[in-house]
């Protein structure tokens, strides 16, 4: 039983990631109909979770409540899901203003009536003040029931219409605004039932955490943990910008002075549906331009001012950045930097148009995405030029303008590279450190308490308090938790690394280290993907406070699969140099891997759901198989094997668990970096 189970367990999860590439290249509808929806894969499931129950029992598991109680609860959600996947309705309807309606469209083929009607009296669309970025969608409906009973309610994102059973959704609108599109869910067992599994497995985990017998409170008291302390090397880091030579500064074409330039930087303007200072749409434009905030010498107000002063002479500028060398043939210039005039030809025609014809259909091409990104600079001057970019705020007072105080702290964030000065100061202290760490092991050096160790104590607070202070800057100038798109949430994810670092400072030599390395790495991946992130309105469905716990519960287990997985780096180095000399250490990094594994692992499985209360409260449905929602569930399937030491013995060993958690963090890249650059999805963050 045991071995089919084990095999089961790995088909499904080789199945979920078969099924996501599949759907990359054949699309979702084909990957539904022969995986996710299909008969065979429901019977996989149920298969595992009868099998799965029996071996539960086989093995007396009622002996350890919280284990089987969580065992229980997986059962519990498997049942849920069946009783959706057999019984549940989805839909969509539409309704014209003043009309009313009881029919739906179910599975896109098949009509279904609804036991009442619900007339559209109104849908509005509310915006961001002074901007065109919604803020919210509301359809204004009564409900006629068979009785001649009317109800009437709201829909909109984030606000569930009940009735029935029948839970409607906010999902489209006609672009006259005089219809809506509303989304309907019947489910009102399924739903409870996988919710009380939900809520079953959160009991479970906590319970497994905090009981005195688990192996998590064992792990805390193992003495591997309670013998270790190091010492680090004093650092002193000094980072100074470049300075710019005589000979980058532009002096022989016109230029708006600097004195102008510096008095327009804190104007407020529109700009990407936010009021912000002059200073942040300059930062945009130059560095969209030329790859830089700045140019040869100039502040990006002076370029964006030089180039609405003196058109005609900065065309002729070669400061358009353009890295794709094909690109760089095609428009027959040398080197990356291209003028506003190389984008056309003598006849004034735009030369990319025929290209980009060519390239459409070559969706990973990288000629297809310089060609995206070189027209979007065209764009960018070509709005500057027509006046369509630099709004200012109208003088009737119907948009408020931001407070000094606001104005001041963007100017200030603008100015100071949070990202840039923590990945490189970061990384320095990571290395030196681990190197150093290294070599006081092999040479068996180690130092008890010494005032290196509180100096590093102090490096790694102080780099905690600086990216704290970058991270609520930016969610102060946004107005909302920043965790929208993938440079925040990497944002978060380093916080949390450095948060980790913090709290276990004690229990291991690697532990700082490790979180300079790691959060170096992770703030050196977002400046390289952002330098200047775009700090815009949310989508009116993001504004769920629970959206924010979903993504901050699922950052915090990213941060801790990334520490288990450079303590199994170090632990196989050491075992390969002399796994004798350094079986102490070893057995340390392996407890202390071990622990980290029950909080990571039970908050992937609770941010996951947490998700999937989220998704049903906003779209109507709490699993859609999305590729990210698929890896995320992949990932933790592939991390709770580590726990069935019973089963699996060999987990109990220090070389296979450590091997197992490299390849384990596979999964975590892909559900994070995979997805977003190999295969899309609702998720997919850019």
């Amino acid at each position: 039983m045991k071995r089919f189970l084990i095999s089961l367990y790995l088909f499904i999860i080789t199945a979920l990631a078969v099924a996501t590439f599949i759907e990359a290249r054949l699309g979702t509808p084909f990957v539904k109909d022969f995986c996710y929806e299909s008969p065979w894969f429901f019977a996989c499931w149920t298969i595992l979770g009868v099998v799965g129950l029996l071996y539960v029992f086989r093995r007396k598991l009622w002996q350890k409540p919280a284990t089987f109680l969580l065992h229980i609860s997986f059962v519990v959600m498997l049942i849920g899901a069946g009783i959706t996947w057999t019984f549940g309705e989805r839909g969509i309807m539409h309704i014209n203003k003043g009309e009313s309606q009881r029919f739906f469209l179910k599975n896109d083929t098949v009509r279904a009536e609804l036991p009442f009607s619900i007339e559209l009296q109104q849908f509005t669309i509310s915006y961001y003040p002074g901007t065109t970025a919604p803020a919210d969608y509301v359809s204004s409906v009564v409900v006629h029931d068979a009785d001649s009973t009317q109800t009437n309610g709201n829909i909109s994102m984030n606000n569930v219409l009940s009735h029935k059973g029948y839970r409607f959704y906010q999902t489209s609108y006609d672009e006259n605004l005089a219809g809506t599109w509303l989304s309907i869910n019947h489910d009102p067992i399924g739903i409870g039932v996988t919710y009380t599994g939900y809520l079953l497995m959160a009991l479970s985990m906590i319970f497994l955490m905090f009981s005195k017998k688990s192996g998590f409170r064992k792990l805390l008291k193992h003495p591997a943990l309670q013998k270790t302390t190091f010492c680090f090397l004093l650092i002193f880091i000094s980072l100074c910008g470049k300075p710019i030579s005589a000979q980058e500064m532009v002096t022989t074409k016109p230029i708006w002075e600097k004195v102008y330039a510096d008095s327009a930087s804190s104007m407020q303007v529109l700009y990407h549906d936010r009021i912000v200072p002059f200073n942040t749409l300059a930062r945009d434009f130059t560095l969209k331009l030329y790859g830089k905030p700045s140019y040869k010498g100039l502040t990006a107000e002076q370029v964006v001012g030089s180039w609405l002063l003196f058109p005609n002479t900065w065309k002729n500028e070669p400061m358009i950045l353009v890295k794709n060398e094909e690109l760089q043939s095609y428009l027959g210039i040398q080197g990356k930097f291209a003028k506003y005039t190389d984008f056309f030809d003598e006849q004034n025609q735009y030369k990319l148009r025929e290209l980009w014809q060519s390239v459409q259909t070559e969706s990973r091409s990288p000629l297809r995405k310089a060609v995206v990104e070189a027209d979007e600079k065209i764009a960018l001057i070509t709005m500057l030029q027509q006046g369509t970019l630099i709004r200012q705020l109208p003088d009737d007072g119907s948009i408020k303008p931001l407070s000094n105080t606001k104005i001041q702290a963007e100017l200030f964030y603008n100015k100071v590279p949070f990202t840039k000065i923590l990945f490189m100061v970061n990384l320095t202290i990571g290395f030196l450190s681990l190197f150093w760490l290294l070599n006081q092991i092999v040479r068996n050096n180690f130092t008890r308490k010494s005032n290196m160790e509180l100096l590093l104590k102090i490096l790694i607070l102080c780099a905690l308090l600086f990216h704290t202070i970058g991270v609520f800057l930016h969610g102060y100038i946004s107005g909302r938790i920043p965790m929208s798109n993938g440079y925040e949430t990497m944002m978060f994810v380093a916080w949390c690394v450095l948060f980790v670092a913090v709290l276990l400072r004690n229990k291991s030599a690697f532990i700082v280290p490790f979180g300079f390395l790691l959060s170096g790495f992770i703030l050196l991946v977002a400046w390289l993907g952002q330098k200047n992130p775009q700090i815009t309105p949310m989508m009116p469905v993001l504004h769920s406070p629970i959206l924010s716990i979903h993504v901050s519960v699922l950052m915090m287990a990213y941060a801790l699969y990334g520490f288990i997985t450079l303590n199994g780096c170090i632990a196989l180095l050491l075992h390969a140099k002399d796994k004798d000399s350094h079986a102490e250490t070893i057995e340390t990094l392996t407890v202390l891997s071990k622990l980290m594994l029950y909080p990571a692992t039970f908050l992937m499985g609770i941010g996951i759901f947490i998700g999937a209360v989220w998704a049903n409260i906003s779209w109507g449905t709490y699993w859609s198989w999305d590729p990210k929602e698929t890896w995320a569930l992949i990932t933790f399937l592939v991390y709770a094997a580590a726990f069935h030491t019973e089963s699996v013995p060999k987990f109990n060993k220090n070389v296979f668990f450590h091997v197992f958690v490299l390849i384990a963090f596979l999964t975590v890249l892909m559900t994070y970096f995979g997805v977003n650059n190999l295969l899309g999805g609702m998720h997919s963050y850019k």
